[in-house]
């Protein structure tokens, strides 16, 4: 279970009460979710599953079908590897086994600090730039160990600024 607290169950049945009659409500709730709370939590399955009189297992099988839905919080980082054929021919995979050692993380796992998660994407559209990935919301080109290292640096500053 993901611990989610009770202001987040308040979200959640926000959500719920604002978009259970649009047609074909699951989606655009399990988006709603995600976009204020990060992931999709467990807790919040039964309720969906409620609100739309749908069985437990019809909510989980909408989730796991698509990978866009996390359920689990994410690290304040989301990595992203592209490993999409373009990047693949590029190089690609060696950066993936260096990143991966970097952060001693393997796809779908969060560092213990909260601050990186990784995962594998299959395709970033950026295939004249390969190999890509993203960080958060920015797609990276020309992917390289050096650029990947000062974009880390990058966030470590940022993050010291914040405090």
């Amino acid at each position: 279970m993901s611990a989610i607290t009770s202001a987040d169950i308040d979200k959640i049945n926000d959500i719920l009460q604002k978009n259970k009659t649009l047609p074909g409500a699951m989606l655009p709730i399990l988006h709603a979710i995600q976009d204020e709370l990060g992931f999709v939590p467990d807790e919040s399955v039964p309720m969906i599953a409620s609100a739309l009189n749908q069985s437990r297992a019809e909510v989980h099988g909408v989730i796991s079908f698509y990978h866009h839905f996390l359920t689990k919080k994410p690290g304040q980082h989301q990595i992203s590897i592209c490993r999409a054929e373009s990047c693949q021919s590029m190089g690609s995979g060696a950066l993936e086994s260096k990143i991966k050692q970097r952060l001693k993380l393997d796809y779908h796992q969060t560092s213990a600090d909260g601050q990186y998660s990784l995962s594998p994407v299959y395709c970033l559209g950026n295939c004249a730039c390969s190999p890509a990935i993203r960080i958060n919301d920015d797609i990276h080109g020309e992917m390289t160990m050096e650029k990947f290292e000062n974009l880390l640096d990058s966030m470590v500053t940022f993050n010291l600024e914040l405090k």
